[in-house]
């Protein structure tokens, strides 16, 4: 699968995602984004999720390892930095199935944070792989 350009803002948001998450990689360096791929196979539970969540985006020391926190964390311009950022959320599909209240939380999450960067002209990716 071919990536998108992901210096069209307007384009920015979450995404559906097949096959090798290598493309989106090489894709983010060419337009000097950020990359994050977050395993959610290794999330066994909402602790192992912000672990895993907090691992793969290194955020900062006074992340709270909630929801509402990780909503505060992912607008905040001094974790992001001038540049956007392109996530990928791998093995989503067992993490969807086994716990899908947090999955649904998470995705609306990230995707509240796309929307907000986008209107601040910022591009903000996610992908669902």
């Amino acid at each position: 699968m071919k990536a998108p350009d992901l210096a069209a803002v307007e384009d920015a948001g979450l995404r559906e995602w097949k096959g090798a998450t290598e493309p989106l990689k090489a894709a983010a360096a060419h337009a000097r984004l950020g990359f994050a791929l977050i395993d959610l196979g290794k999330a066994k539970d909402k602790a192992t999720l912000f672990g895993e969540i907090d691992r793969a985006l290194a955020l900062p020391d006074h992340f709270g390892h909630n929801w509402d926190a990780l909503a505060d964390v992912l607008e905040d311009r001094d974790w992001l930095g001038r540049a956007g950022r392109v996530v990928v959320l791998a093995h989503a599909a067992a993490f969807r199935r086994d716990h899908p209240t947090d999955y649904r939380t998470l995705e609306e999450i990230l995707g509240e944070a796309a929307e907000f960067w986008q209107e601040r002209h910022v591009p903000f990716w996610v992908f669902v792989a």
